[in-house]
């Protein structure tokens, strides 16, 4: 809701500029320019875009516009389960965490937490991260670099979108003079019609230069930044699992490889150490 809020200012501080100065905001309505700015802009997308990031950019601009970056109440859920799903090893054996891992959505244990079922991504890095301790095929020290090298690479990937969206935003300003000049070369052509024809064509080409650089700077940079903002947070959920996960699986008490998880989490995404304590202990699942 945010971004639709600061696109709504942004909208409305500039259109109201204008008026406040005797402008008619009717004055820059020319479809033509919208045509080529936004077309070419679109075009360059494509151009730049293979298939799936094309997509990718779709579901994290609309994740940006509608969505929300996990909060606190997401990230303590993530440590109870963590901590149940630890507690549960610990008591009765690694392998009674296969059930779960094998078939998180059949699982008693994560059916209790929606917040990270209902996303694919943290889950499966979290049953990626424990299969291998329920296998014991892989030392706890390469544990964390499997995890950390995993990570990397999702890092890595969330990435490409964002540098798209930048070089459409980049783009559209040098779009907008191409625009430009496409309206003065049929100004050129009109100039006998007169001054008032000339002047109509000349406002419609400074337009052009006008949309390219106000849709870059106003909203597609803006967007871009807003969905790096968003990937950060879910590498900060990830980054939570793997040192559970890590801290777990060299032997540390579950309460232990839970709060070293919490301790490395933004301030004001972090549960208070007392509340998370309180709030493990009562899952029943012992100390």
């Amino acid at each position: 809701m945010l971004v639709l809020l600061g696109a709504a200012i942004v909208l409305a501080s500039t259109l109201g500029g204008f008026m406040l100065a005797g402008g008619q905001p009717l004055v820059l309505l020319h479809v033509s320019e919208f045509v080529v700015i936004l077309g070419v802009a679109a075009g360059v997308l494509i151009i730049a875009s293979p298939g799936h990031i094309l997509k990718e950019i779709l579901h994290k601009s609309k994740a940006a516009i509608s969505g929300k970056a996990p909060g606190k109440s997401d990230y303590f859920e993530l440590l109870k389960l963590l901590y149940e799903l630890f507690m549960t090893g610990r008591r009765n054996g690694l392998i009674a965490l296969e059930e779960h891992v094998m078939d998180p959505t059949k699982s008693a244990i994560f059916q209790k937490y929606p917040s990270l079922t209902g996303h694919p991504e943290r889950l499966q890095f979290l049953c990626n991260g424990l299969k291998p301790v329920i296998d014991g095929k892989i030392k706890p020290d390469q544990l964390e670099d499997l995890m950390a090298a995993e990570l990397s690479a999702k890092q890595q990937e969330s990435e490409h979108p964002v540098h798209l969206l930048q070089l459409v935003g980049d783009s559209l300003p040098g779009i907008g003079i191409v625009a430009a000049v496409l309206g003065i070369i049929n100004t050129m052509a009109a100039i006998s019609e007169g001054p008032e024809a000339v002047g109509q064509k000349v406002a419609a080409a400074l337009t052009g230069t006008l949309l390219g650089i106000f849709v870059a700077y106003g909203f597609v940079n803006p967007l871009a930044n807003r969905i790096k903002f968003n990937d950060s947070a879910d590498q900060l959920c990830l980054k939570c699992i793997k040192q559970a996960v890590a801290g777990f699986a060299k032997g540390l008490a579950p309460l232990t490889a839970v709060e070293i998880a919490r301790r490395s989490l933004d301030s004001n995404v972090q549960p208070g150490a007392d509340e998370l304590e309180t709030a493990v202990k009562s899952l029943g699942t012992g100390k």
